[in-house]
């Protein structure tokens, strides 16, 4: 038996060796256009239409007003701020009132929907409230949890020079607010193994989907299939919405600028949660590439053949496909981390991420033991293809 162990511990490490190998081969074509998308930026005509940006808010989070801030200190000439919950003594907009009146220069629309319809995702209504009201052609829209540069939306506007391009997205880092140690490792999965998976599928197949931290649209792209309401009954809005721009034909860009994903899930159970539901979404929205994500883990595998090894006396072995393992995660965690979205976490890229690659395992099979999930204080339960409903 240990032998069958320690052959599926070689299986998998080569496996995860190989993605790792597709992670780099992703990574020069990406940077060769990070830094075209700069130098325009910086040296070439400056392309700035004029922008709605569109903010679904839902209470007061822990830090919203500083990220809101964020978005009324940008460098660019035009644009607006819509905001939308579902009701308007929502306390996230009444921070958003107090940001705003710092502010006047910059219109502002403060929108509820009333409850109104009544989706499964109440997001969809608030976008479908915003995007009637939105005065621009494009859209971008930003979760409340984000936090932005300056030169934000000159950096989201730039791909949409081109007239093919019908949504663009933007990785991003995440941040642990308050530190501590579960807020920490999900913060490096986002910088890292989300980072990696999405640099390898823009690779192996292009841009299919789009990612909820930024997401932006042309109005006409959304209206044409069939306006905000196709989320309606979807955990995962924003692989929907990326995925219905690229199958109406257009060009979704994966953009040269990272952002900041404010980690607020300080508790265990609020992590292990959120996790679990972001890892469950995945599994019924992209089922197949979700079932081959268990080989691109590596310290599970360095683990087992190291138990395997010391079972059988082979000790050098059992460290040297640990090692094997370890020397795979750094490699990803330094070249994704630092060089894509420049995390400046050394600590949670070299000490962290290997736990957190061992964690995202056991979060990948904890998404097969059932179809429900933790949401906004509901459960609702998963079914093919994405969609939600409320469980019994």
């Amino acid at each position: 038996m240990w032998y069958v162990l320690l052959g599926l511990a070689v299986f998998g490490l080569i496996t995860s060796t190989v993605f790792t190998g597709m992670v780099l081969a992703a990574l020069p074509s990406y940077l060769r256009e990070r830094r075209a998308a700069i130098t325009r930026l910086t040296t070439g005509e400056p392309f700035t239409p004029p922008l709605s940006l569109l903010k679904p808010v839902h209470g007061a989070e822990p830090g919203l007003e500083g990220y809101l801030e964020t978005f009324f200190t940008q460098d660019y000439p035009q644009y607006e701020i819509l905001f939308c919950a579902r009701s308007t003594d929502d306390a996230g907009l009444a921070i958003a009132r107090k940001v705003a009146a710092r502010h006047p220069q910059i219109p502002v629309k403060i929108l509820a929907t009333g409850g109104q319809p009544d989706y499964i995702n109440a997001k969809a209504a608030s976008m479908e409230r915003m995007e009637a009201e939105a005065a621009h052609e494009i859209l971008v829209i930003s979760d409340s949890d984000v936090r932005v540069t300056p030169d934000y939306l000159r950096a989201v506007a730039l791909p949409f020079a081109d007239p093919k391009t019908g949504g663009i997205t933007c990785p991003y880092r995440g941040v642990a607010v308050d530190g501590g140690l579960w807020t920490r490792l999900e913060a490096v999965g986002m910088s890292v193994e989300m980072t990696a998976g999405v640099l390898v599928a823009r690779n192996l197949e292009g841009m299919q989907f789009t990612l909820g931290p930024t997401m932006a649209f042309r109005k006409s792209t959304i209206r044409r299939m069939g306006g905000f309401a196709v989320t309606a009954d979807y955990c995962a809005d924003d692989f929907v919405l990326g995925n219905e721009a690229y199958k109406q034909g257009e060009m979704v860009v994966l953009s040269h600028h990272a952002i900041d994903h404010m980690v607020i899930h300080v508790t265990f159970w609020q992590s292990m949660l959120h996790q679990i539901r972001w890892m469950k979404s995945t599994r019924f929205s992209r089922p197949k590439g979700h079932f081959g994500t268990a080989l691109t883990f590596a310290m599970p595998f360095g683990l087992l053949g190291f138990a395997a090894s010391a079972a059988l006396g082979h000790w050098g072995w059992g460290f040297a496909l640990l090692a094997w393992a370890l020397l795979s995660r750094l490699a990803i965690s330094i070249l994704v981390g630092r060089l894509v979205v420049r995390d400046p976490s050394w600590l949670a890229l070299l000490v962290l991420y290997p736990i957190r690659d061992f964690m995202g395992f056991l979060f990948w099979a904890a998404s097969y033991a059932s179809s429900r999930i933790h949401w906004r204080g509901r459960i609702y339960q998963l079914l093919p293809g994405g969609k939600m409903r409320a469980a019994q």
